[in-house]
């Protein structure tokens, strides 16, 4: 066994009759683990229960595995006389789990509710989806006792999207104001940083323990980051492991064409918005650098035809994975070949797909009608939060209420209300587990006076 297939929690041994790889044991304990299942009633773009026809967090999930897989295919075949990157590239059964997993620590209602739970976590570690991914995988599904579901050390390196901790990302004075009524704060000034939580400190050394005192330092360094106009941001890691950079591709990929294809079904982006944004003198080269024209791509995509829009988006993807090769990240000193490659896209497709993202952020995400959802979703998480904070015997659920009895303080924690991080911790746990259904029910039924019976099973 290599040292990327050693698990967390080394006392988990497998049946002596179980002929399976630890690949296939990371892929059959997600797909069954409660953290997996939850993803069908979690937001993806637009709310649930608006149709049953547009992507969840699961179905987005599950693309993003069969492009993932996709993409793989791609670079065995296009890398096929260099073994020191075919030896590097991972099996696809492993690479499903990261795909499929990449997505279990985002909370109720989307970015709206990865907003709540920063403001609400504040002074106590702050808040982030997929920082929350790790703690899900290493401590928190049931799979065992205190290990989640126990991955192998490959499996949690590929989750691992930003190495780099909350405390050493976090630039607390760029965070805007929060009003006396928290939920009435601007989501755009308190977005989390990019990382993992302080939390999760052990499991990161654990995950980096093979590479070199070089690597690492080099592989775990926040960089400063800048918007367009100058203004500091949150600072960000700028190095990520081969499998990641496959898995973050394939979700770039479906987050832009996947979802304009929902958005264009459900009349969300007009033929006129595709041309605005991708036949304007300034775009159209963006598509015929790939060989495409802009105009006949958006006579396809709202031709009407629901066929002909899905063999449009099909020939995009094929488009996109077909850009993709594997080159040396110019990490510093690296020798671990995990940390040597990573999966790029041409500059050329990258600029396309990056218009595309665009055209569906400007008029999906940021419409008001989304917004309008998005900041309910944000109001609900911080009330739910806020009661649970505030009399937890009372309202929490027995066992949830025995982790927070038990848990414990912060000790590293300067602000005052630091000996409560702990326990503020475990109510954020059961918040960021819920899914739209199970939040809104409980906040309906602690909040609405005709809303709520004894004999309720939320």
């Amino acid at each position: 066994m290599s040292i990327w297939e050693e698990r967390f929690n080394t006392e988990d041994a497998k049946a002596s009759t179980d002929i399976r790889s630890p690949w296939d044991h990371d892929y059959g304990r997600l797909v069954h683990s409660a953290a997996f299942r939850r993803l069908q009633s979690k937001t993806q773009v637009l709310g649930l229960g608006e149709s049953d026809f547009y992507r969840t967090r699961l179905t987005h999930s599950m693309e993003v595995a069969q492009i993932g897989i996709g993409i793989l295919k791609w670079l065995k075949e296009k890398h096929k006389d260099q073994k020191d990157i075919l030896d590097a590239l991972p099996r696809s059964t492993l690479l499903n789990s990261i795909c499929l997993a990449h997505d279990i620590g985002h909370p109720p209602f989307g970015h709206g509710g990865e907003v709540a739970l920063n403001v609400c976590m504040r002074n106590h570690g702050g808040f982030e989806g997929n920082g929350q991914t790790l703690r899900i995988l290493t401590k928190l599904d049931k799979y065992s006792e205190s290990h989640g579901i126990n991955p192998t050390r490959r499996m949690l390196l590929g989750i691992l999207k930003y190495p780099a901790s909350y405390s050493n990302t976090v630039r607390s004075e760029i965070y805007g104001a929060i009003p006396p009524q928290i939920w009435l704060c601007r989501a755009s000034e308190q977005k989390p940083p990019k990382c993992y939580l302080d939390d999760e400190i052990d499991v990161v050394d654990w995950i980096l323990s093979p590479l070199t005192s070089e690597e690492r330092k080099a592989f775990t360094q926040a960089h400063d980051v800048f918007d367009s106009k100058g203004k500091r941001k949150h600072s960000k890691p700028k190095y990520k492991g081969l499998d990641t950079s496959i898995m973050e591709l394939a979700d770039d990929i479906s987050y832009s064409l996947h979802d304009l294809e929902d958005a264009i079904a459900l009349g969300l982006v007009s033929r006129t918005d595709w041309a605005d944004y991708c036949e304007s003198e300034d775009h159209r080269a963006k598509f015929t650098d790939c060989g495409l024209d802009a105009t006949a791509v958006g006579a396809e995509l709202f031709s009407g035809a629901s066929h002909i829009r899905k063999k449009r988006i099909g020939g995009l993807v094929h488009k996109l994975i077909s850009s993709i090769s594997v080159a040396d990240t110019g990490l510093p000193g690296a020798t671990t070949a995990l940390l040597k490659w990573n999966a790029v896209m041409e500059p050329a497709p990258r600029k396309m797909m990056d218009r595309i993202a665009e055209l569906v952020r400007d008029k999906v995400i940021k419409s008001p009608n989304v917004q309008q959802l998005e900041f309910k979703g944000q109001k609900l998480v911080m009330e739910l939060f806020q009661a649970l904070a505030s009399d937890p015997e009372r309202l929490l659920p027995r066992s949830t209420y025995e982790r927070y009895k038990h848990a414990a303080g912060d000790q590293t924690s300067s602000d005052q209300t630091g000996s409560d991080h702990g326990k503020m911790r475990v109510i954020c746990d059961f918040v960021s587990g819920m899914t739209d259904e199970y939040a809104t029910r409980m906040y309906e039924k602690i909040y609405h006076p005709h809303k709520g019976s004894i004999f309720d099973r939320l």
